[in-house]
């Protein structure tokens, strides 16, 4: 069990859900608290923002590969740092955000891209850290991140099971335990077929961690399906519509449906349940319900059972039906009325 302020995080309780605003904000301050409103109405558990400068993730450089040329690119035509002069969060505004959180009743915490933001984010006293998928390689940040001792979620996009290795080595030998690894593929949308949730139990039974999943699908079907893999993480990047544009509107999640993942989430985490076999108490009721043997027509004392007057029918309180063939050419005690449930005591 890990807890991230007075958030409990594990199996024993519902997936502990992250609306990520990344750079929906479009450089408003407005739009940002506006968004943290959105997030507490949906029901999430944090908001999470990112924090660097254009300056403290890239170079001034518009050219070469500090150009985005791809034209597949959800960003392409424009330089790294034009995007992150887009995308970026004024470090003045993350304490404005944060206690519209605590008003609200959200933890609020962010990613830090270099040991600056770090220093700065201490200074704010978050209750926790996120590592994304691209610094999960970043050994001296998460080592700096992990001194803190406070709770780590890292990113494994793109990240071999040697890298993710080396990372989760570098949190522990900081002494520090409170870590959680999210699935991730870093494609922007993902599609489901590259989600590969099949690696959320085998992550765990690997680092003996805790699970979850950073997802930029569409929807809410593969956040569902990793809960019931064992995921007790959910990280979806949220926005006010995705019609409004931004730099992670296109596969961003609007309010509607950062409501329906709190919801179906939770629903999903509740339906895993434990290994049962045989009637639930709540099935109890529906026993009778099934097929069991039943005189089909008013009988005498000494008449035989017969494919005439014995039948296989609902509810469920006679003979069960297996012993059909068994009972056949048997006489009965007494006179008996059509309707009444055949029992052992009946037969001679």
């Amino acid at each position: 069990m890990i807890k991230i302020g007075h958030k409990e995080i594990g199996s024993h309780t519902k997936p502990f859900i992250i609306a990520e605003m990344s750079g929906n904000h479009n450089q408003s301050l407005e739009r940002a608290l506006h968004l943290v409103e959105l997030a507490a109405e949906a029901g999430v558990d944090a908001v999470k923002l990112q924090t660097y400068t254009p300056d403290t993730i890239t170079l001034d450089v518009h050219t070469g590969e500090f150009f985005i040329s791809n034209q597949d690119d959800l960003w392409k035509g424009q330089s790294l740092y034009e995007l992150y002069q887009k995308a970026y969060t004024p470090w003045e505004w993350h304490q404005a955000i944060f206690d519209k959180c605590k008003e609200l009743g959200l933890l609020a915490f962010s990613s830090p891209f270099d040991e600056t933001a770090v220093d700065f984010l201490e200074t704010l006293d978050v209750p926790a850290y996120k590592i994304a998928s691209f610094e999960n390689v970043d050994i001296p940040l998460i080592r700096k991140v992990a001194k803190t001792g406070k709770p780590i979620i890292i990113s494994t996009g793109m990240a071999t099971a040697a890298e993710l290795d080396e990372a989760v080595r570098t949190v522990r030998a900081e002494g520090n335990n409170q870590l959680v690894l999210l699935k991730c593929t870093s494609t922007y949308p993902a599609s489901p077929e590259n989600s590969n949730l099949a690696t959320i139990p085998h992550m765990k039974e690997m680092f003996q961690t805790q699970i979850g999943l950073s997802d930029h699908t569409m929807g809410i079907g593969v956040a569902v399906a990793a809960v019931t893999l064992g995921a007790t993480v959910i990280e979806k990047h949220f926005t006010t519509s995705r019609a409004e544009g931004g730099v992670d509107a296109a596969f961003s999640m609007e309010p509607h449906e950062l409501k329906a993942l709190v919801e179906e989430t939770e629903r999903a985490w509740l339906s895993i349940g434990h290994i049962q076999y045989g009637p639930t108490e709540a099935e109890l009721p529906s026993v009778k319900n099934r097929r069991s043997l039943y005189i089909g027509e008013d009988m005498k004392a000494g008449d035989l059972l017969t494919e005439q007057n014995l039948r296989n029918v609902r509810p469920g309180l006679g003979l069960e039906t297996k012993y059909y063939e068994l009972v056949l050419g048997k006489a009965i005690k007494k006179d008996v009325k059509k309707g009444t449930a055949l029992s052992w005591d009946l037969l001679l």
